[in-house]
Parts: structure tokens; sequence; C-alpha cells
């Protein structure tokens, strides 16, 4: 369990903030993938972070205690636990980013994915073992606007791709 404070004269976090606990072969890799993922988004910021002090073994001196950081205005938090954890990242969480172009998609896309056989309908997972979602934010009206024809060419479509290709939906969504 982990209490998260923050200065009531700096910026208010909102009530929900999605937190990463870097575990295992991953522990110690929260300083790293925090510094990856401001640089991946453009809008980002780094807000608190605190290392652990000498003493708190199993946790290395160092390491991240607790951090928040906002990647398009989403704040998350971060932490390494070195504690005997049975759980790690997996594919019931992810995290979408919607897109607006196809040069967005294949950005975020080539910045974050790294695990090539993890690569399915849009889904990738990065070099820290978190999964992400690119979408197209245009693929959300097709689903919801569209006949039923539309929508089962357009899922038809989508099924057999890594990364979601617009152009393609598109075409499918057109007939």
């Amino acid at each position: 369990m982990a209490v998260i404070l923050s200065n009531p004269e700096g910026e208010e976090r909102p009530a929900i903030v999605p937190s990463l606990m870097f575990v295992g072969d991953k522990c110690g890799k929260a300083e790293e993938a925090i510094n990856f993922y401001l640089s991946v988004f453009k809008n980002s910021k780094q807000g608190l972070i605190a290392h652990y002090p000498q003493g708190m073994e199993p946790d290395k001196e160092g390491t991240i205690m607790f951090s928040d950081f906002m990647l398009e205005n989403q704040w998350f938090a971060a932490m390494d636990s070195a504690q005997d954890h049975k759980s790690s990242f997996n594919e019931a969480i992810s995290f979408m980013v919607y897109c607006d172009t196809q040069e967005e998609v294949d950005y975020y896309w080539d910045k974050l994915s790294a695990v090539p056989e993890a690569e399915q309908c849009g889904w990738l997972k990065d070099k820290y073992g978190v999964s992400w979602q690119i979408v197209p934010r245009e693929m959300d009206e097709m689903m919801s606007k569209g006949t039923p024809e539309q929508s089962a060419r357009v899922t038809k479509a989508f099924l057999k791709m890594k990364k979601f290709d617009l152009a393609e939906l598109q075409k499918a969504y057109k007939g």
C-alpha cells in the first residue's frame, strides 16, 4: 500500500491516478521508464519524486519510492518495489493513446513497441512490459456511428492488423 501526499499549495492531482509498480526484473527501472515516457509524449512533465533512503531493504537506496508525472494531461504515479510481489505488468491493464493521424499512430507505435510478438489489433507492449493501445480517434466514430455492416467491415479489417492503418480502416468503412 502506498500513501501519496502532495503539496497543498502545489498543483492538484486528480482523484484517480494510475500507478505503475516496477517489481521483479523491472525493479529499479521506474526512473528510467518515467524519463522515457516524458521523452515520448510531447505534453508531459515530471511531478514529485522521492527516492528510497539507505536502510529500507530490500528496497535499494536511490530507487524510486514514489514519483508522479503527467502525460497528455493524465497524471500517473510510479514506484520501485523490491518486495516479494506475485504480480507484474500484464495485458489486463493498458493505456489508450488516441491519435488524429496515421503519422501520430506511427510515431507512438515506433516509440513504444518493444515486444513484436505482443503486437495485435492496435495493442503493443513497451520495453518495461506496460501495455498500450494506439488507436485512431476516427475509429471510435466509425464503430459507434456506422451501420452494422460498416462496423463489421471495420472489425474484420482491424482484426488482421498489428498497428492500425487508418487508410485501410477508412476504406473498409466506406465499403
